[in-house]
């Protein structure tokens, strides 16, 4: 990290990075959670939710990318060993041991809001800091992952509505 950057961020250096692993390890873990649930999803609309599972595994994956080029800028070590990774992570990574398409769209409701509280308390750590740059990854990838919320509270809904208008029938 450049000499002014250090300068900038002095006071607050070793709590962003340890926030950054955070996110980071909890990237990781979704990326996973998006792509197995993909795998194994039954129900209803099980091809196009799985299909925007991968997009939003993809998508983590990324995200993940991100974290890490910046930790490394910061002149810190992101988390090496995926062992460690629900070790670092304070967003739950559930297991789909039940395969039924709205229960996983639920558990990644539930990881993708953690991940938004994760990311807007980078954004005001940033903030404050004055680490402008930091700011900006986490900014843009809360971004995406209000949108990963809107998608799955979109897919839920229209299940929903799927059900109720098959059951008056």
């Amino acid at each position: 990290m450049g000499q002014m950057a250090q300068k900038i961020i002095k006071e607050n250096k070793d709590e962003i990075l340890k926030l950054l692993n955070t996110a980071y390890s909890e990237e990781w873990l979704a990326y996973y959670q998006y792509w197995i649930g993909a795998q194994v999803a039954k129900g209803p609309m099980r091809k196009t939710i799985a299909d925007e599972f991968l997009e939003h595994a993809k998508e983590e994956f990324d995200h993940a990318k991100k974290v890490c080029d910046r930790i490394i800028q910061l002149g810190g070590t992101p988390v090496l060993d995926p062992e460690e990774w629900k070790k670092h992570a304070i967003c739950r990574y559930d297991a789909p041991v039940d395969e039924f398409i709205v229960t996983l769209l639920e558990q990644n409701l539930e990881a993708e809001r953690c991940a938004i509280g994760r990311y807007q308390q980078i954004c005001n750590l940033c903030m404050s800091a004055k680490d402008i740059e930091t700011f900006h990854v986490a900014r843009h990838i809360l971004s995406d992952e209000l949108d990963h919320e809107q998608d799955l509270e979109d897919y839920l809904e229209d299940i929903k509505t799927s059900m109720e208008h098959m059951s008056k029938k």
